[in-house]
């Protein structure tokens, strides 16, 4: 049995037509649910096209914004761990991840799917999910759950081993990110479905996700040997502006692509991405130029980034204006964040995931439950349900997903620890991973 993700917009209680699916979910209204299931050429292309930006978010983009920030002889070890995970969930997630997150658990349905679809079962050319063939759903979140480890890679990036970086991620997405998608965006029985969380995209599933499991990886491997003494300032601005840059394209795929058609609903999700965004960059520009005198090219790079990750959750549910102001908050405690919290602590989050993912998709998820609402320019809420009920659902959700993924990752990064290690040689680090791991480097002299 397939579950549609019903959209954001369709629990916010606008017209049935405008239903559709967070992150990937489709569209469907009462008639249309009684009626045979068919699919929409101009869906079906949206989707494919959606499909590939996402994958575009990861590789190129990603690698290239994380490998610019790390340093020269670690680059290359970066776009490897990038490729080789979302190579490895792409598997898993054909074999088991598709049945776990988007099918009936039994008992547990609560919490976790079941192994009815294992290695697709059931799912074929003529198998139809919504208004698109089944197989683009598939790929679709597919995509999704490539992105959610790989963005992890970046908070120990330089100084962990490629094997555990891989096992790990076998590991989480197994016991942390199906689990997650399924309480999210399984439909009925899903713990956060249930309450009725706001995510359209992936604000808890994706980034807050993430940002928990990369904070709690940056604290157990530990600190790069020489940090806070040597120099480790990214060693091209370029690439990681670059990768920025492809990311934001990406992303479009991310969010407006999370409607699951060509309609209105994307055409708002898009909307807010440009102008939450831009939103972000402007007022980290801002801030840091009130700061340190100088507005630079890696405070605009993570003020995308910012933007793009607070506007997730709230993509199809607030409108273009409240989206800049939810991109310039979330913008605004990144950078607190990331120049002052982590420094406070001392803990090693090499490119920031914490910092941006992890608390731009807390203050994204919290601020959907109040820009949502039409007084703010949002599509409003379920009948009933006031402004602080729907915040404190969204507060209730960020909770829950603190806790599962904290707990988790901590759990699984002991695991792997044990079976074979976390932390490369201090020689091995100082020689670079490039070399050390993979016996070739990113650049020759």
């Amino acid at each position: 049995m397939l579950f549609n993700k019903i959209s954001t917009l369709g629990r916010l209680g606008a017209a049935a037509a405008a239903l559709m699916a967070p992150a990937g979910a489709f569209a469907q209204d009462a008639a249309a649910a009684a009626a045979p299931e068919t699919i929409n050429a101009g869906d079906t292309a949206w989707m494919l096209m959606s499909t590939v930006l996402v994958l575009f978010m990861i590789l190129p983009g990603l690698a290239l914004f994380y490998g610019g920030l790390v340093r020269t002889k670690n680059m290359l070890s970066v776009l490897m761990q990038c490729l080789v995970v979302s190579s490895a969930v792409m598997i898993i997630w054909v074999v088991y991840g598709y049945s776990l997150a988007f099918t009936n658990g039994g008992g547990l349905n609560t919490y976790i799917g079941s192994f009815e679809k294992l290695f697709l079962a059931g799912v074929n050319s003529d198998s139809i999910s919504g208004t698109i063939p089944e197989y683009v759903f598939i790929s679709f979140q597919m995509t999704f759950a490539c992105i959610t480890p790989a963005l992890i890679v970046g908070a120990f990036a330089e100084r962990i081993k490629f094997s555990a970086v891989i096992l790990f991620t076998v590991l989480w997405v197994t016991f942390v990110y199906f689990p997650m998608a399924h309480m999210v965006w399984s439909g009925d029985g899903a713990l956060m479905w249930d309450w009725g969380a706001l995510d359209f995209a992936g604000g808890t599933v994706v980034h807050i996700n993430a940002g928990i499991a990369g904070l709690v990886g940056a604290i157990m491997v530990g600190k790069r040997t020489g940090f806070g003494k040597d120099m480790m300032a990214p060693h091209s601005m370029t690439l990681t502006m670059v990768g920025a840059s492809m990311l934001w394209v990406g992303w479009f795929g991310f969010n407006a692509g999370s409607a699951a058609a060509a309609n209105g609903t994307a055409g708002l999700a898009m909307i807010n991405t440009f102008t939450a965004t831009a939103g972000a960059v402007v007022a980290w520009c801002v801030i840091e130029t009130f700061a340190r005198g100088k507005a630079s090219m890696l405070g605009a790079a993570s003020g995308v980034i910012a933007g793009l990750v607070a506007v997730t959750p709230a993509a199809g549910a607030v409108g273009p204006i409240g989206a800049i102001f939810l991109g310039a908050i979330a913008s605004a405690l990144c950078y607190f964040a990331v120049s002052v919290v982590k420094n406070k602590f001392g803990y090693d989050d090499t490119a920031d995931v914490f910092g941006v993912h992890g608390v731009g998709g807390i203050v994204g998820a919290i601020g959907t439950g109040i820009f949502a609402s039409t007084s703010l320019g949002g599509g409003g809420y379920v009948e009933g349900v006031t402004m602080a009920a729907q915040v404190w659902v969204q507060i209730k959700s960020v909770i829950v997903t603190i806790l599962w993924c904290g707990i988790g990752s901590a759990i699984l990064y002991k695991i792997v620890d044990v079976i074979v290690g976390l932390r490369v040689p201090v020689e091995a680090e100082r020689e670079g991973l490039d070399l050390a791991s993979h016996g070739e480097a990113a650049y020759h002299n």
